[in-house]
């Protein structure tokens, strides 16, 4: 037979019945199924259908059913149906929720808040790349500084991936860095160079830059405050008249010791020329931060005038900073 609308139920279902166990001076009962209140049950005591609400024969709240007076155990019967019941709960069993269940960039930006998303609520590895709708990051606010205390999302490979939060602060420890302590010294006085074959510490007075404190312009000493390797270099510009002069060159010295020489052994001036000259020095040490200290010392061997520092063409300088590693 042809019909308009929807299409007639053909098949029916049955309410459901509970039968309790009567308990003497007992007024509450367990329902097997959650209700919302005594009007989604029939109550039947002794064959007789009770009345329900308050101040009546029953009410019955969630799986709580509560009897206006006991019962006696032997005497009385008593059995419920339900007609309506709670089937569905407000939030998805923990873990039921997988990737097949989302719709492909369903998941907005409104829908993940700081705590809003949780282990309880979605299962593992469920929101897959194609379920998130890229404006969730590309359309945030673009951020021109961090602060320290700032947050940062993570996966965390040695736990299969798990999502951990990290401070900024955490995240760059021992990433990077600036290369300090550092410092930078010249000498631009045209000043003796010492005694003949006599090691001379180089009178590097004018600092630069001193990164952290670490360099004494009166004592010409580096002294820095952090452990690591460091790269020094030195430039020293001299000059020399009136004399043989051979055999020169700067020496590093570590904790008032030498430490390394540089010095050019077949260089020969004659008697009355006047050379204007340089030594360089460049290397990287191995300092403590604790007590180690760094100082230029200048070697030459002569006949008469000493050699000097050349106040020409920048002077001399004196330089060094911690190596990133």
């Amino acid at each position: 037979m042809a019909y308009l609308g929807n299409v007639p139920a053909r098949s029916f279902i049955s309410f459901e019945r509970q039968v309790f166990t009567i308990v003497n001076s007992q007024t509450a009962y367990t329902l097997s199924h959650s209700v919302t209140n005594e009007n989604d049950i029939r109550l039947v005591v002794n064959n007789v259908v009770q009345e329900p609400g308050s101040g009546k024969a029953y009410t019955a709240s969630g799986t709580t059913l509560t009897l206006s007076a006991a019962l006696t155990n032997g005497t009385d019967e008593m059995y419920c149906v339900f007609l309506g019941r709670a089937i569905g709960t407000v939030n998805a069993p923990a873990g039921s929720v997988g990737t097949s269940q989302l719709i492909d960039l369903n998941v907005t930006t409104g829908k993940i808040a700081a705590d809003a998303v949780n282990g309880d609520k979605i299962a593992d590895d469920s929101i897959s790349d194609e379920h998130l709708d890229p404006t969730v990051i590309t359309g945030q606010t673009a951020e021109t500084s961090v602060a320290t205390d700032d947050l940062i999302l993570l996966s965390d490979t040695s736990a299969s991936g798990a999502l951990k939060k990290m401070t900024r602060a955490n995240f760059v420890s021992g990433v990077g860095g600036n290369m300090s302590p550092s410092f930078a010294a010249s000498a631009l006085g045209n000043n003796a160079l010492g005694g003949a074959n006599q090691w001379t510490k180089v009178q590097f007075s004018t600092e630069i830059m001193d990164n952290g404190g670490v360099y004494n312009p009166s004592t010409y000493r580096f002294t820095p405050n952090e452990a690591g390797k460091y790269f020094i270099s030195s430039f020293i510009n001299w000059y020399a008249s009136n004399g043989n002069v051979s055999n020169v060159g700067p020496a590093v010295y570590k904790n008032g010791s030498e430490y390394q020489v540089f010095r050019d052994t077949g260089y020969t001036s004659n008697q009355s020329a006047y050379y204007v000259g340089s030594s360089t020095y460049n290397g990287i040490l191995d300092l403590n931060g604790t007590g180690d200290y760094i100082e230029i010392y200048w070697i030459s061997n002569y006949s008469s005038n000493a050699p000097a520092l050349n106040a020409h063409l920048g002077g001399s300088t004196f330089s060094g900073f911690k190596i990133i590693e």
